[in-house]
């Protein structure tokens, strides 16, 4: 059962380690920067999130498909891709210039019932699928929106005058007037 197994092309890497860990890391930067300044709507996951699961499936099939010469080469190139996806995340709690980068602030879509036109057409939003987004989260008129906004992972979130005003009576109460 074992007598045709190559142990050695298993387990000893044919690839330079180092070659590995440097096109990982380019990989990895190159498309977080891509998918970064290109997002919209991506969902619930965050572009880090997405990105280490599409690489890490890449890089894991690689391995187990025999692409790479060994295991090696394939599970170090995995861990590259998980160590720079919590480089990135520890950067970003801890440094404030990469904080924007890793997670970026809510842009305003809609302000008072008036939509920011040059947030929606920087984020490729058009008025419909704004007015798609409203219903969705069950408001049926622009005008009851206090604020909607694009958030840091692309969704779209929304707050009716109902929640502006639950949130002043709120915050009230914590400052005890």
């Amino acid at each position: 059962m074992f007598a045709g197994v190559d142990w050695q092309a298993v387990f000893v890497p044919q690839t330079p380690l180092l070659e590995i860990v440097i096109r990982g890391a380019v990989t990895y930067l190159a498309l977080y920067a891509l998918l970064r300044f290109v997002r919209r709507q991506a969902g619930s996951l965050s572009t880090n999130d997405l990105l280490v699961l599409v690489l890490i499936a890449d890089a894991a099939q690689n391995a187990m498909a025999g692409e790479y010469r060994s295991l090696t080469d394939g599970l170090l190139l995995v861990a590259v891709i998980v160590g720079l996806a919590n480089a990135m995340n520890w950067l970003g709690y801890h440094v404030p210039h990469v904080q924007r980068l890793v997670h970026p602030s809510a842009v305003p879509l809609v302000e008072h019932g008036m939509p920011n036109t040059d947030a929606l057409r920087r984020y490729l939003v058009t008025h419909e699928e704004l007015l798609t987004q409203l219903r969705l989260q069950g408001v049926a008129q622009l005008d009851e929106v206090e604020a909607a906004y694009v958030e840091g992972n692309g969704q779209i979130s929304v707050l009716t005058g109902d929640h502006a005003a639950r949130g002043t009576k709120a915050q009230g109460a914590l400052d005890g007037t």
